[in-house]
């Protein structure tokens, strides 16, 4: 990417096409433009989180996390380019096995619910599947490597697990769905049911 941007309105866009990295312009509504649109929305809720009070072992995944982001819409603004490298979807890999180890198993499925910062860590997972399912719908209409939609796929797992962390930062739990199940699980074991 060796040209930088000197000037945002260039009303180029206005008839409803977009420019990609290799000078190719498609239309605003086609794969390439969704999966790179959910990727900034992703990159810019996680700035939002990193407003937040967080662990700095937290922020500083988060922080980098952001720029593989920048990287992964880059690869796909420019087909055929790599910039998602290996270590990427290792980091991410490592980062799931070192926060699950710290977490109790689940009982029942867990409300998107608990602290801000948790809260918006699901929010965060929420556009992460959104922009994985716009990359795999990319797929099936392009040849692409598989990093971005492993990457994708791994980190919304990872902010899953980061919302359940974060919600245990000043002692607090997971938000349990009251379901049925779970109720006649805690009766079973004389636990009073969850308020």
């Amino acid at each position: 990417m060796g040209n930088r941007l000197s000037q945002i309105a260039t009303r180029t866009g206005d008839d409803g096409t977009t420019g990609l990295g290799d000078n190719t312009r498609v239309s605003k509504n086609s794969g390439r433009p969704h999966a790179m649109g959910d990727v900034d929305e992703l990159n810019s809720h996680i700035g939002l989180l990193l407003c937040e009070p967080l662990p700095q072992d937290v922020r500083d995944l988060l922080i980098d996390i952001q720029h593989q982001l920048f990287n992964l819409g880059g690869e796909l603004s420019m087909p055929g380019y790599e910039l998602l490298k290996d270590d990427a979807l290792l980091q991410l890999d490592n980062a799931l096995a070192h926060y699950n180890a710290q977490l109790p198993r689940l009982l029942e499925f867990i409300l998107p619910a608990g602290t801000r910062a948790a809260s918006q860590a699901h929010v965060c997972r929420t556009v992460a599947r959104r922009a994985e399912r716009h990359v795999v719908a990319l797929e099936q209409a392009e040849a692409m490597r598989a990093a971005p939609r492993q990457y994708l796929n791994r980190l919304s797992d990872l902010l899953f697990v980061l919302a359940r962390v974060l919600n245990r930062v000043d002692g607090g739990d997971d938000v349990y769905w009251k379901s049925e199940r779970l109720a006649r699980s805690q009766a079973e074991d004389g636990q009073a049911p969850e308020a």
